[in-house]
């Protein structure tokens, strides 16, 4: 008795999987449990909600900066929206697929993050956007940093929380007319410092959620 012909597959076997399609499908299902393809309708759906309130002027009395607000609230929510995809409910032991989980992470995150500046930039449309495109996409980025921060720290399921908070935190600045860099959304579009400020989290953000993945009871 020998060991030949022992590595040849048996007749009729199905054939190994390649390299691409395993990765393609583990990359379907990474996304299907973090619940992107919901994400990506609710993005959707909020850029529609941009280019009606924009076409139809709709407004939130109150403060000098009122007409700024609405605006700012569809952008903290696509923040949120991609902060909360960070949650899976397998925890820690999804480690097991593999050297490919960050990456993922990190290109779910880069993924949601384009797909809502398109879908706000399509809803900008509808009308004049304050302070223009330039300026959503570096309020959109900075948030969405700051919700995967919390991710990381706070858990998937609580990282709305971040976007959320610091909303609350430009309202008032806005009405204040603070100046600090770090409260992005009250600077002009074209500001350099509150661009390296949003930038800044944004990256923080990715590598964090990236490295770490969210702080969820299931991780050890």
């Amino acid at each position: 008795m020998t060991a030949a012909g022992v590595q040849r597959s048996p007749a009729g076997a199905a054939p190994a999987a390649r390299p691409a399609v395993t990765f393609l499908r583990l990359a379907w299902l990474h996304a299907v449990s973090r619940r992107i393809p919901v994400a990506l309708g609710l993005l959707a759906a909020l850029g529609v909600l941009l280019w009606a309130s924009l076409y139809w002027r709709w407004n939130i009395a109150g403060g000098p900066a009122a007409q700024e607000l609405l605006p700012l609230v569809i952008e903290t929510g696509a923040a949120a929206v991609i902060a909360v995809t960070t949650y899976g409910p397998f925890g820690e032991p999804e480690r097991a697929t593999g050297r490919w989980l960050p990456w993922l992470r990190q290109a779910a995150a880069a993924v949601l993050t384009a797909a809502a500046v398109g879908a706000l930039a399509a809803g900008a449309t509808g009308g004049a956007l304050p302070g223009g495109t330039l300026a959503m996409v570096r309020n959109v980025a900075g948030m969405t940093g700051l919700g995967l921060l919390c991710a990381a720290t706070a858990g998937g399921a609580f990282g709305w929380t971040g976007p959320m908070a610091y909303w609350l935190i430009t309202e008032a600045a806005l009405a204040a007319g603070w100046t600090t860099p770090w409260i992005w959304p009250a600077r002009p579009p074209h500001d350099r410092g509150a661009a390296i400020c949003a930038s800044a989290v944004f990256a923080a953000g990715i590598v964090a959620v990236m490295v770490f993945g969210a702080r969820d009871p299931g991780r050890r």
